[in-house]
């Protein structure tokens, strides 16, 4: 399965994600002791290496959010 491409759309349907679950990205990340900031970047594509795209793909399978096919 592919993920989603990485820019602000992806960020609002990830924070939409969270919420629709009762939380928010920054909950989540404050409970994964990850930086909101580096996660942001993630999921906008600033950040693009290996461990950058491995980290929004934890963000996005923790949303609940589906991946494109």
């Amino acid at each position: 399965m592919q993920q989603p491409a990485p820019g602000l759309d992806l960020n609002r349907k990830v924070r939409a994600a969270f919420i629709a679950q009762g939380t928010t990205l920054k909950g989540w990340c404050r409970d994964n002791d990850i930086r909101f900031s580096n996660a942001r970047e993630c999921l906008i594509g600033s950040r693009n290496g290996p461990k950058s795209q491995a980290l929004r793909a934890r963000i996005i399978k923790a949303s609940g959010m589906r991946a494109a096919a």
